[in-house]
């Protein structure tokens, strides 16, 4: 390890650092915020969902209450509602960071969207195309608008970390069909964009990786099977593989640790999971386990294995 599980994304580890968390309503985005909190970042967080004006989701979820959460875990939470589809938005956005820290040592893409725009294994001739190029723009164009606004920002000092978010790794999505033709691409495109941006920073100075939480119990997904983040276990009797899921709180750790290894170039231009980084720095999700959702998948569902998620969390 690079450092010692009590040091990987502990309380001050990233006192004076500033991060950017592009789609932070909900979901990975919020764990993460909030998580960069808890190490004593400064976090703008950015989305569309505000307590003014909902999303086409038109979920509960807001910016400005995530924004809340992360100075409630210790660090500062600064919510700045933006399109990220808006170029200009995100400009303005980059051009407030500048004004008010003069850095940025940390950006994450979580820019999805996209929940509503696929349907599970309809061919690409039956899908909704609009709601498929809905899907690519808002998961693929958002990340690419992002990156080219805050990266020279985040290049003004050396070690900064350039987060990618997607649903599988690199070796994952290479042999597995992702529930539809746009939503596999677009995970692919994301894993794609932390190899190039590898490519481009590693020499700079900084850090690109890709990074994929497991089964995550975001607010969606607990809706879905109507339980909460307290009793989410009852929904193991109807999905018994539900058992191997993980709040987005292990996910925040993963990229706290990340953003306070001073090695962290060893994953430039990589993929990797909330497990296998947990088994690496030594975090926890938030009740004390340590799900390795990706090989479980492999060994265990998708090799049609009764479920069994106690040997893998």
């Amino acid at each position: 390890m690079a450092q010692t599980a009590e040091a990987a994304g502990a309380a001050g580890a990233l006192d004076g650092r500033i991060a950017l968390v592009a789609g932070a309503t909900r979901g990975a985005g919020r764990g993460i915020a909030v998580e960069l909190g808890a190490a004593g970042a400064t976090v703008y967080v950015t989305g569309r969902s505000t307590r003014e004006k909902r999303s086409e989701y038109d979920r509960p979820e807001t910016i400005e209450d995530t924004a809340d959460l992360v100075t409630a875990a210790g660090g500062r939470g600064i919510a700045m509602p933006t399109d990220h589809l808006v170029p200009s938005q995100v400009a303005a956005l980059v051009q407030r960071i500048d004004a008010e820290q003069g850095r940025l040592d940390v950006l994450v893409n979580d820019i999805w969207g996209g929940e509503n725009l696929f349907g599970w294994n309809v061919p690409v001739w039956e899908h909704d195309l609009d709601d498929g190029l809905r899907l690519l723009r808002l998961a693929v164009e958002t990340h690419a608008v992002t990156s080219h606004h805050a990266l020279p920002l985040l290049l003004r000092s050396p070690g900064g970390l350039v987060v990618e978010m997607t649903d599988g790794t690199t070796e994952y999505n290479r042999d597995t069909y992702r529930n539809s033709f746009f939503y596999d691409l677009a995970k692919a495109s994301v894993l794609r964009m932390a190899f190039a941006l590898g490519h481009e920073l590693g020499p700079r100075g900084a850090t690109a990786l890709a990074l994929t939480p497991g089964w995550m119990r975001s607010e969606i997904m607990l809706g879905h099977f109507g339980v909460t983040e307290e009793n989410w276990r009852d929904a193991v009797a109807r999905e018994p593989h539900f058992g191997i899921s993980e709040s987005p709180y292990f996910v925040g750790r993963a990229v706290a640790a990340l953003a306070a290894d001073p090695e962290v170039s060893r994953w430039n231009g990589g993929s990797v999971s909330s497990g296998q980084l947990a088994q690496e720095y030594g975090f926890t999700d938030r009740d004390g386990s340590r799900p390795d959702c990706w090989r479980y998948l492999v060994e265990v569902q998708d090799a049609g294995k009764p479920a069994a998620p106690e040997g893998y969390r």
